[in-house]
């Protein structure tokens, strides 16, 4: 099931059952795990661990050096779990020594044509992203969230679980779980409702969150005050206790709807 034409380094470590296309590049240190499907023209380069069942589409590069001015050819690493699709033209790049050394992906992941992953991401299960998302480097996605198409992720940001990022959005905030923005910059316009109905939240769940939402964004308390109140709310599901947490973990401040003011602004 490999290609007579696909170049391997004699290092790398190929799993069972694992197809390589023609003219695709598996480079030294590249470890990939069984059952996986490279097609034609795909770079995979090392320090890289690769689960099982991810397929990589024509001309994705896969572990590639971050081109940040602060990465000088350090052995940094990438690891992948299991399940991941990476359509046509996706970058992947390792992390530095600056920061955490690992660009990490979970499992259960689409990443659409020419998304990009920048050094030292960090993203979780069963998120989807759109053609053309980009996030950069140091970016957090949780588990669940959805980049639409073109959407742009500065460093250091934050993407909670569950949330919707729409397509052409520019996010310069962390953006709480649950939580659906939009625009350039990126506001908050709503909670993710059809995204948590097609996972399967009760309505019972949902009613919660939108009584949180609304609390955090609609009634001019401050965060502090307005997360006390989302801490004292029935969570028996603990969906609260994700949203309030996201929102304490933020290091660069949360997205706010439009024409937000802090009381006494």
């Amino acid at each position: 099931m490999i290609d007579p034409r696909a170049i391997i380094h004699p290092t790398a470590r190929i799993g069972d059952a694992v197809s390589i296309g023609p003219w695709s590049i598996i480079d030294e240190g590249v470890a990939l795990g069984d059952h996986c499907e490279v097609a034609s023209h795909v770079i995979l380069k090392g320090p890289t661990t690769v689960g099982r069942h991810n397929r990589f589409f024509p001309f994705a590069s896969v572990g590639e050096g971050t081109p940040a001015r602060s990465y000088d050819g350090e052995p940094t690493r990438l690891v992948i779990g299991d399940h991941n699709v990476f359509r046509e033209g996706v970058t992947v790049h390792r992390g530095t020594v600056q920061d955490r050394g690992e660009t990490t992906i979970g499992s259960h992941n689409l990443f659409m044509a020419y998304v990009h992953i920048a050094h030292d991401c960090v993203v979780g299960d069963h998120c989807v992203f759109a053609n053309n998302a980009s996030i950069s480097g140091h970016v957090q996605v949780g588990d669940w969230a959805n980049l639409g198409g073109y959407a742009g992720i500065p460093q250091y940001r934050s993407i909670g679980a569950h949330a919707m990022v729409a397509g052409m959005s520019l996010v310069l905030k962390d953006v709480p779980a649950f939580v659906t923005v939009a625009g350039h910059p990126a506001v908050a316009v709503s909670l993710n409702v059809e995204g948590l109905r097609r996972r399967g939240f009760s309505e019972a769940a949902i009613t919660g969150l939108k009584q949180a939402f609304r609390t955090l964004y609609q009634s001019h308390l401050r965060i502090e005050q307005a997360l006390e109140h989302i801490e004292a709310m029935p969570d028996p599901e603990g969906h609260l206790g994700q949203l309030s947490a996201s929102v304490r973990a933020s290091r660069q401040g949360i997205v706010r709807p439009r024409r937000f003011r802090e009381p006494g602004d």
